[in-house]
């Protein structure tokens, strides 16, 4: 079914603020310049959005839903254990070929989830993805465990994952002299640490 006016200018709105953020730092987004650049009265945006809060929650679902679409996406294979490090390799083409979306996303303070339930349930789904695929695997089983084993390994992996992501991305790796043959070693090296932490 095709979108109405209003539900375009919606998608619209958040689209610019995305660019706005992109262009401008997420410090300087505000109502009247998405009004401005959307060539609207810069009361139109408050029709759809309360805030810029609002706005910004909107574009950071938007993001966690890419970012799920893209999990999902990853190549599949008949093997849980393979199947679950190319998540690993898609977490880390997503976070590399979309650096906004996932600073967003993780390194961005977010708007109150308690008033932005529809944030809360984008950033929900990617999580859920990885611990249903932790749900169908047999895990090698740790003393004195925890009531929910799933939940705490996917928050190991995906501390992992975020941990080197994110050193990745920042400028404290060339105090180390860490080079680009150095990245791509390391990359393999900690997935296949990462296979043998889940090995059965």
């Amino acid at each position: 079914m095709a979108k109405t006016k209003s539900e375009n200018l919606k998608d619209q709105i958040i689209d610019a603020a995305f660019e706005v953020i992109e262009e401008n730092g997420i410090e300087n987004l505000s109502m009247r310049d998405i009004a401005r650049r959307l060539g609207v009265s810069h009361q139109a945006p408050y029709k759809h959005f309360q805030s810029r809060n609002h706005i910004l929650a909107a574009v950071v679902a938007r993001c966690f839903n890419n970012f799920a679409d893209h999990l999902r996406a990853r190549p599949k294979c008949d093997s849980p254990e393979e199947d679950l490090l190319n998540m690993g390799f898609s977490y880390l083409e997503f976070a590399q070929n979309s650096p906004l979306k996932y600073r967003l996303m993780f390194n961005t303070p977010l708007p109150p989830m308690n008033q932005h339930p529809d944030m809360l349930k984008e950033s929900q789904i990617a999580f859920s993805l990885l611990k249903d695929r932790l749900d169908t695997m047999r895990m090698r089983e740790l003393p004195n465990d925890v009531v929910d084993p799933i939940k705490h390994d996917a928050l190991f992996i995906w501390s992992l994952l975020h941990g080197f992501t994110s050193l990745m991305q920042s400028d404290v790796m060339a105090t180390v002299e860490w080079n680009a043959e150095d990245e791509q070693n390391s990359t393999t090296r900690m997935f296949k640490r990462l296979a043998a932490a889940i090995e059965p």
